[in-house]
């Protein structure tokens, strides 16, 4: 037990576990990605830049999954945040990090068939920005 411990501590632990937390928590599991880089930030602050990029990958992948289940498997059902996705496109996308609302965005946005290059800069986008000001803050 004393060796798992030790191995998700380690940098390399911290930056896979990071990854998980990151990904999970862009979909409808309910985690904190931004916890999880605080805290890998705080044992590891060398790893400023790998752990920004892989909490970013993740996420982004993560809501790319949503993405993806809009896209080919779809609902019968009128989405809320179809609207806003058909009117602003792709950029509106830059809030997929918001907890509840950006999953909808993501599905909303498979769902219409949007590019997924232009879907996938605007989450990487938004997701950076919003992992930057959290690594800044545990840079305090």
């Amino acid at each position: 037990m004393l060796e798992l411990m030790d191995s998700l501590l380690s940098p390399s632990g911290s930056l896979v576990s990071l990854f998980a937390a990151a990904f999970l928590a862009s979909t409808l599991i309910p985690l904190s990605s931004e916890a999880a880089l605080f805290a890998v930030l705080k044992l590891h602050g060398d790893l400023y830049w790998p752990a920004l990029l892989v909490a970013t990958a993740g996420n982004t992948l993560g809501g790319m999954s949503s993405y993806l289940i809009g896209r080919f498997i779809g609902s019968k059902k009128p989405l809320t945040q179809l609207g806003r996705v058909r009117h602003y496109g792709a950029p509106a996308l830059v809030l997929a990090w918001l907890p509840l609302v950006g999953d909808g965005l993501c599905i909303a946005a498979g769902w219409l068939q949007l590019n997924w290059a232009a879907v996938a800069a605007w989450q990487i986008l938004g997701r950076f920005v919003r992992y930057l000001l959290v690594a800044q803050g545990a840079m305090i």
